[in-house]
């Protein structure tokens, strides 16, 4: 299955969440590939804690891509990384591999020889992991591009692809994240026409809200009463607009809860950051294993 991380605005928690959800995964059993296409930022390694932080310098996903090297470098993430935790790899858990970036990328326009050396390695990665996770520049970029045009391929269409669509809990960031997908230049008015049938693009689609502050939480409870008011009706609001703009709740895979570990450190969320060390949110971990389990669960991919 491949599994598109987008967003239109940088900031969303798109490459954290992603990740958390790749290692979630990797704990339930399934041998995850995570892709990082976000070829101005390739920080995932970061959110991992394996060298690379701002991607490797050379033989990345970028050297790949545009030089056509035979295969990307890979980083087994159970044996490389420095997090304390996961060099414990867990009885039972699946693979766990980044394929990162180059340190010195960036974005860059495709031609019909990168095109052909992504579909290629989309297909390598589907017959060897059950998940893989491609993480996408922000916005309209060439790599939401590349892998529209590379998923319409022939080779490739009768592979499960699903969209993950990411914005935070603000009037500015509903409006973009709307507007990426049904705006007049969106995935299914742009890039999408001609390439893809786009009832069938649109099922594909879900969205995540991250970063959503609950106004009962225990997190505001010091908050003024007239800051509470106004934080009631700022989250009415936004449900209605979300609503309007065709991203409603029918349409949310997952809400991630304001958290301010992510806030301050983006990073994997572990049962031992919630039960032993006690700096994460228990409902932040308890959210991110509902997703990723609806990530792979059909019944919530049916038509909406």
């Amino acid at each position: 299955m491949l599994v598109f991380a987008a967003s239109d605005k940088g900031g969303t928690g798109r490459s954290v969440t992603s990740a958390n959800l790749a290692y979630q995964r990797a704990l339930a059993g399934d041998d995850v590939c995570y892709v990082d296409f976000d070829f101005g930022s390739p920080t995932a390694a970061a959110v991992f804690d394996v060298p690379g932080e701002l991607g490797i310098d050379q033989g990345g996903l970028h050297t790949y891509l545009e030089a056509g090297t035979v295969e990307p470098a890979r980083v087994d993430i159970w044996a490389h990384t420095l997090h304390p935790v996961l060099r414990n790899r867990p009885n039972g858990s699946g693979r766990l591999v980044l394929l990162p970036g180059d340190a010195s990328g960036g974005e860059f326009a495709t031609d019909q020889d990168t095109l052909r050396r992504c579909v290629d390695l989309l297909l390598r990665l589907n017959s060897e992991f059950d998940v893989i996770i491609v993480d996408l520049s922000a916005g309209r970029s060439y790599a939401m591009d590349m892998v529209l045009e590379a998923t319409a391929q022939p080779e490739l269409r009768g592979v499960q692809a699903r969209w993950l669509v990411f914005h935070r809990w603000t009037r500015q960031h509903v409006l973009a994240a709307s507007g990426l997908v049904f705006g007049e230049h969106g995935i299914l008015n742009g890039a999408a026409a001609g390439l893809h049938d786009k009832e069938a693009l649109r099922r594909s689609i879900r969205f995540v809200r991250a970063a959503v502050p609950d106004p009962e939480s225990a997190l505001w409870s010091q908050v003024s009463p007239a800051q509470s008011v106004w934080m009631q009706r700022c989250d009415d609001y936004l449900r209605h607009l979300a609503s309007d703009r065709k991203i409603g709740d029918s349409v949310v895979l997952g809400t991630i809860p304001l958290e301010p570990v992510l806030q301050w450190r983006e990073q994997l969320i572990t049962e031992e950051d919630v039960l032993s060390t006690q700096i994460a949110n228990k409902e932040t971990l308890e959210a991110l294993e509902q997703l990723a389990r609806k990530l792979t669960d059909d019944t919530h991919w049916e038509v909406s």
